[in-house]
């Protein structure tokens, strides 16, 4: 892989000849994560620098010629801890010797645990010994002291360090003064044999260079000479293996950061086109070899770390302005440079260097967040990623101390980046609109490649709402979409107006449906605005529906064309059959739901902002629904006959009839969900201002409802056609029972008329929705009610047929309710109906119960009876049980009519038991007549004995009937008063009341029967052959010759 265009040839073959020296002369044992084998980093790098083999091996010759470094040993001697306490006092006064033995003192065995007892100063000539400062009285001494040892080979040179208690001449007194124990007594004793002046050995530490890293830092553990005392305490050592005097001509010409920079530049761009080569991002983490390339050669030139990481920026930020990769890896370098800042460290040349790549960098990196959407496009991975890393890079460099100390002009971030995202965001649309431009300049080629314009205006805008926003936000605090929108939306509305300055109202259609979209595209871009942060004036697009307003006829036509077309076809394909297993409608009424859908979205989608043109608009759309509404029923109408035609099968059209009514009413049903889906309401609102809510009420609510009952029309028509078809059936079943044999159960009677009815309406039931069935019945239900009173018509003595008739009705009243499935209660019980029942009730009766009957319904007008126009009779009564005795005391009577010519009355009471046929042996009844008196006292008593079963029976009564005793003639009559016995007092008491001194006095009005006759007695006087009735209406027709009640 060529990469000799990062360096020119001559600087490249410098920097091979530096790699090659440093590979060469590598020192130290290899780290573990290191590459070990010199061959393979040789390989390495020849393909890293793009050399051949000849250019190779003519490399490394020259390199093997040049003359070997000086190897260096950097031993910094940090600090020890628990190290012997030698002075009385109990601790040292500590100081090391080190340095290095040139051929180290091997043991004759390997696993030998000889100690070397020779100290440094007898094993290292005094000139290349080295000493740290005495550290006075402590146990734990600090120096930090820095010591270059060179060397010549790594394979025999042992680094040695020997550690010491400098001793100096002190009085005994002065030490017995700083006896502490008894140790420091053993101590004083000791040194008392000492020469004057000798230091106390404290330990040492001996290590072969061949076993050090290029870089090592730990404890070492102080060994003893003796095992007086084998636990000496530890020493913290620091090494590092480097280099002096390098022969290579960068070494000599070029300062040591800048040759290191230049190499990492060379390896990190080979490492990033390798990972391109294979499809894969480059992630910062460099190869085992590179690593350790430039590990050996940062400590071979004994750089600083923040020397590497200066080197590590300058390259990273120029690799990273042409070569692809994340820009994270710059951030290690940011927060590195900024811990370590000291700027007196750098030498002016490098301060430029530093201050160019920042400003270099910066102008990047804004120029590529100028063209963001291109050069982080979303369809790729991790773009996202990519371009908020940029943006946290950026930020994190201008508020480095370095950048801001040295860039004396430090730049307004935010500001820089929110002119390139306004500039890019121009550059972005002319470039969009120039790729869509269209190659025919005409209308509606023009209105396409707007609204295609507008598209990706508005997928850009979103991209910026939904994912790059958070990212400006939280670093720059940019709002990103508030300035894209700003740009694009006075770039859309300014084009957009240019290319419309030719519509008009002559417009081809194929130009009116490319505006229409453009105008859809427009309303998502304005609706946007809600988005934006407080602004302040209107946006370029306020009024922009303006533009259109030529088109708007267009658009309306074209919605109801495609409308109407489109229930033409389906009516024409509508076999009037139901859809789908639960529906009872057919085909035609989806597509017809689907038309009213379509139309309702138009609606939807125009949103018209000014109110008054809005309501105009919803005037021309529900005309236009009423229209097809009307034309879909006579079209359906049409349909069903002319099926009906040509397949001849009565069943048959009677079904397509239930489809029919049942897709009307479907129709009706999404003609009254218009003014919601439409939002009447909300128009209204909008319109209060410039419309009269009357003017909405008569425009749009009558045109509903004109339509509506259009339609419930035209169901009644179609429900009544098959209610015809009906009728003559139930009216010939009713004619047939009505003359079948009497002696036929009425059970039996009925069952053909509820067959014909249960086959007839399950059949309706089926092909009927729910509404209008119960219609179809409602219709049936009156014409049977009329059918069943006509039949129950004429008079006859046969009460058979009546029970028939009676029957019927009550089997036609459970059929038509269903339990609760068919039509409700209230519905069936009709004044017709109520009427019906009662008639067949009476006429299917014996003549006896019609008596009984007639008895309770006189007992019920005396209960209700308030006037005493004839006066009124007092009485009371009792029924002992034990006795089966019912006694009567009949007390007075009051304000009786007069009826003699002496303006008087000669009254008496007569008593009967009633009906006659319910107490055939009890005989009537009467009290004394008082002459000339109108207000009679009697105060007499009567004993009936009657079973307490024959006064529970219906119409069981006491007829009091007060008579004008007259000496000549028949007596007059003054009237009559019905007391019940069903409720007489003692009837339902377990034992014999004592008197009947605690039964309150009952007081009757007295009535006179109506001339007028009474339904009951007609139906008695119907029956010829019947004596009782016949005698029971003689004898009530007597009484009611006698009444003074007129007709």
């Amino acid at each position: 892989m060529d990469l000799s265009h990062r360096f020119s040839k001559q600087e490249l073959a410098l920097l091979y000849e530096e790699v090659l020296y440093t590979i060469r002369h590598r020192m130290g044992k290899p780290e573990p994560h290191h590459v070990a084998d010199a061959q393979e980093l040789y390989a390495y790098v020849q393909k890293a620098f793009g050399m051949d083999a000849e250019e190779h091996r003519v490399s490394m010759q020259r390199v093997k010629e040049l003359e070997s470094p000086i190897f260096c040993l950097k031993a910094t001697v940090k600090e020890a801890k628990g190290i012997l306490g030698k002075d009385v006092s109990g601790f040292s006064d500590p100081y090391c010797l080190l340095g290095i033995e040139a051929k180290s003192q091997e043991p004759a065995h390997p696993d030998s645990k000889k100690r070397l007892k020779a100290v440094v100063k007898d094993l290292i000539p005094e000139d290349q010994i080295h000493r740290t400062q005495v550290i006075s009285q402590t146990l734990n001494p600090v120096w930090d002291e820095t010591f270059i040892l060179e060397f010549e080979d790594t394979e025999t040179a042992s680094f040695h360090l020997d550690m010491w208690d400098s001793d100096m001449v002190e009085s005994v007194r002065h030490k017995l003064g700083e006896l502490t124990d008894l140790h420091g007594l053993k101590r004083i004793f000791k040194d008392a044999r000492k020469d004057k002046g000798q230091d106390d050995f404290l330990g040492n530490v001996v290590l072969r260079l061949k076993d050090l890293h290029c870089w090592d830092d730990q404890w070492y553990q102080l060994e003893p000479r003796t095992e007086t005392y084998p636990n000496r305490g530890q020493c913290h050592l620091q090494f590092l293996l480097t280099h002096k005097r390098r022969a290579t001509t960068s070494s000599r010409t070029q300062p040591s950061y800048t040759v290191h920079r230049h190499l990492l530049q060379q390896l990190v761009s080979y490492e990033i086109l390798q990972h391109q080569a294979g499809s894969i991002a480059w992630d910062g983490e460099l190869s085992r070899h590179a690593s350790t390339v430039l590990y050996l050669h940062a400590t071979q030139k004994d750089l600083s770390d923040f020397h590497q990481v200066m080197a590590q920026w300058l390259a990273y930020s120029k690799l990273y302005q042409s070569l692809e990769f994340n820009s994270n890896c710059l951030l290690h370098q940011i927060t590195s440079i900024e811990y370590q800042w000291v700027q007196e460290r750098l030498r002016p040349e490098q301060k430029a260097e530093l201050a160019e790549s920042f400003q270099s960098l910066l102008t990047y990196g804004v120029s590529l967040i100028r063209r963001y959407r291109i050069i982080f496009p979303l369809s790729v991975a991790r773009s996202t990623e990519r371009l908020q890393s940029l943006l946290r890079v950026l930020v994190q460099m201008c508020k480095m101390k370095a950048f801001r100390e040295l860039c004396t002009l430090s730049p307004d971030l935010p500001k820089m980046v929110s002119e390139a995202l306004k500039s890019g965001t121009t550059e972005w649309f002319h470039m969009k609109k120039q790729h869509l431009k269209p190659m025919v300049k005409s209308m509606e080629e023009n209105g396409k490649a707007l609204a295609k314009l507008l598209l990706e205006v508005i997928a850009d805008l979103q991209q910026c709402q939904k994912t790059w926003n958070k990212f400006f936000i939280s670093t720059l605090k940019l709002n990103l979409f508030s300035i894209a929108y700003v740009e694009l939306e006075s770039l859309v509305a300014e084009h957009v107006q240019e290319q419309l300055h030719e519509v008009d109202s002559s417009m081809s259609k194929p130009t009116a449906e490319s505006l229409f979209q453009l105008y859809l595209n427009l309303q998502e871009l304005y609706r946007m605005k809600d988005f934006l942060p407080e602004r302040d004036g209107p946006l370029a697009l306020s009024d922009f529906h303006q533009w259109f307003k030529e088109a708007v006829p267009q658009w309306l036509q074209k919605a109801y064309t495609i409308a109407l077309e489109r229930a033409q076809r389906a009516v024409q394909m509508d076999q009037l059959t139901p859809f789908g297993e639960h529906n009872k409608h057919s085909t035609s009424t989806v597509d017809l739901s689907t038309c009213y859908a379509q139309i309702v979205k138009t609606w939807q989608q125009l949103n018209w902002p000014d109110p008054e043109e809005a309501f105009m608009i919803m005037v021309k759309l529900v005309e236009d629904m009423c229209k097809i509404a009307l034309m879909y029923c006579r079209l359906i109408k049409t349909r069903a006959e002319a099926l009906s035609l040509s397949k001849q099968n009565e069943g048959e059209a009677a079904n397509r009839l239930c489809i029919v009514v049942n897709n009307i009413k479907q129709l009706r049903l999404l003609i009254l969900k218009l003014p919601s889906q439409l939002d009447w309401a909300q128009l209204e609102r909008r319109t209060g201002a410039v419309i009269d809510p009357q003017q909405i009420q008569h425009t749009l609510h009558h045109q509903l409802d004109s339509t509506v009952s259009c339609l419930d029309h035209e169901v009644q028509d179609v429900v009544q056609a098959l209610a015809t078809k009906l009728e003559a059936g139930i009216a010939r079943h009713i004619q047939e029972l009505s003359a079948s044999n009497d002696t036929r159960e009425p059970e039996d009677s009925i069952i053909p008329l509820m067959k014909f009815l249960e086959s007839e309406l399950q059949y309706l039931n089926e092909h009927l929705v729910q509404e209008n069935f119960k219609s179809l019945l409602a219709l049936l239900w009156h014409h049977t009610l009329a059918v069943l009173t006509a039949a129950a018509g004429p008079q006859t003595s046969s009460t058979q047929r009546y029970k028939k008739l009676q029957c019927a009705l009550k089997s036609l009243e459970l059929c038509f309710h269903a339990e609760g499935c068919g039509l409700p209660l209230e519905t069936l019980h009709s004044a017709a109906f109520v009427s019906l029942e009662s008639h067949l009730a009476l006429c299917s009766s014996t003549s006896r119960k019609l008596i009984q009957k007639y008895f309770s319904n006189r007992i019920q007008e005396q209960l209700d009876a308030s006037s005493e126009k004839y006066g009124a009779v007092t009485i009371k009564a009792l029924y002992r049980p034990s006795e089966q005795k019912l006694r009567v005391e009949v007390l007075n009577a009051v304000n009786l009519i007069p009826l003699d010519s002496n303006g008087s009355s000669d009254p008496f009471v007569q008593l009967t038991l009633e009906p006659r046929h319910e107490f055939p042996e009890v005989v009537a009844r009467t009290t004394q007549c008082k002459r000339n008196e109108l207000h009679p006292l009697f105060d007499e008593a009567f004993d009936f004995l009657i079973p307490p079963e024959k006064c529970r029976q219906e119409g069981a009564c006491l007829l009091l009937t007060v008579f004008d005793y007259d000496t000549l003639g028949a007596n007059d009559l003054e009237g009559e008063a019905f007391f019940s016995l069903r409720h007489v007092p003692g009837l339902d008491a377990d034992e014999d009341q004592a008197d009947m001194g605690w039964v309150p006095q009952t007081r009757l009005s007295l009535t006179h029967p109506k001339p007028s006759g009474d339904e009951i007695l007609r139906l008695l006087e119907s029956r010829k052959g019947d004596k009782e009735a016949q005698a029971f209406v003689k004898l009530r027709k007597q009484r009611a010759k006698q009444s003074k009640e007129t007709a």
